[in-house]
């Protein structure tokens, strides 16, 4: 008697509206079950993805799905998903899995679009995944121009706030609850406290830097919005965001590379101040009359001998090259106390050309 076929489902949706239509997780399931009643096909395994884009791999059931398929032996013989577009949106990608699998003897079948292994079956397949990909970028230019729109009015496009702000309903417009910002009295005055330290010092000393206003709140105990320590990156962006002096900028960067975007691209919208502007704009003169680039420890290719390889014996963090006197001297640090200080780690600093020297010593002997 010959084995019955083994099924893997493979349910997917990339937004809540999705999730309330036909394509919701449910139904998907209740058809590619009847469509593999209907052929005998016993369902093994299913891998359930709720609000995930299809335009790339970064799918944590998908890859565990893959993983199980292409392991010796597979798990299971085929994987059946509702359209070929739940299983991916980007022709390329979706024929290099498609090829992938068959090196495993898996087949992707999809219930609505049923071909064929020959020729013409896989060419259909492919323009298909054309169109799906076409369908999948037009719709997010128009989703990205519709919230370029909402900035424009004012209005929260959902991400998380800056420091310093909440969200709060705005205005009702039919079904839709228009969002906005408000200040947050709380985190405010940190924000607030960060900008005085800045400009006037905790009173024993007079204008503090990023890595010392760190160390003060850290020593204080105040704590960032979700209860972590500060760090110079997270000093930073506050005393550089232009939203404390009511121009919150939208669409900075690109969600998927991160590469930041053109000023023409960019839309500022009107919220609240927190920060008068005469007092942004002189913080802005001190950052760069002191040039607070700091550099993070690079795993791969650095610019010093030891970097990436050379760790803090107290918290195990990696190493970073840090200077003073303007660059006369050269020195690692551990990254943790470059970061937020004494209080978050007391690891030791090293002169770089000692510790070099003492390293190739070593492996020269």
């Amino acid at each position: 008697m010959t084995a019955p076929v083994r099924a893997a489902l493979y349910l997917r949706v990339s937004t809540g509206r999705q999730a309330d239509n036909d394509l919701s997780i449910p139904d998907q399931r209740r058809q590619a079950e009847s469509y593999c009643k209907g052929r005998g096909w016993e369902i093994v395994a299913d891998y359930v993805e709720p609000g995930v884009s299809a335009t790339d791999d970064r799918r944590p059931e998908f890859q565990r799905m893959i993983d199980a398929a292409t392991t010796k032996p597979s798990a299971f013989d085929v994987i059946i998903v509702h359209s070929f577009s739940r299983f991916f949106r980007d022709q390329f990608q979706l024929e290099f899995y498609v090829r992938r699998l068959a090196k495993s003897g898996v087949r992707l079948i999809s219930i609505t679009q049923e071909l064929g292994d020959d020729a013409m079956s896989n060419m259909i397949r492919q323009i298909m995944a054309l169109f799906d990909e076409y369908q999948s970028k037009e719709n997010a230019k128009h989703t990205l121009r519709a919230m370029k729109e909402n900035a424009r009015q004012g209005f929260w496009n959902g991400a998380l706030p800056p420091i310093g702000y909440r969200i709060v309903a705005a205005e009702q417009r039919g079904h839709k609850t228009k969002k906005a910002l408000e200040i947050d009295p709380i985190q405010a005055e940190t924000v607030r406290l960060i900008f005085r330290l800045a400009l006037q010092g905790d009173g024993s000393s007079g204008t503090m830097g990023v890595k010392s206003i760190a160390k003060h709140l850290n020593a204080a105990g105040i704590r960032t919005r979700d209860g972590g320590r500060w760090g110079v990156g997270a000093v930073h962006k506050v005393l550089t965001r232009t939203s404390y002096i009511g121009r919150h900028r939208f669409n900075t960067q690109s969600w998927k590379t991160h590469e930041r975007k053109s000023e023409a691209e960019i839309v500022e919208m009107a919220v609240p101040p927190i920060i008068d502007t005469a007092e942004f704009e002189a913080v802005q003169a001190l950052l760069k009359a002191r040039n607070p680039a700091f550099t993070a420890p690079r795993i791969v290719s650095g610019p010093t001998l030891l970097t990436g390889i050379c760790f803090c014996a107290a918290c195990g963090k990696a190493m970073t090259l840090r200077t003073g006197k303007s660059g006369r001297y050269r020195y690692y640090t551990c990254s943790t106390k470059a970061r937020q200080g004494e209080t978050g780690c007391k690891g030791r600093t090293v002169p770089m050309e000692k510790l070099d020297s003492l390293v190739a010593d070593h492996l020269e002997r």
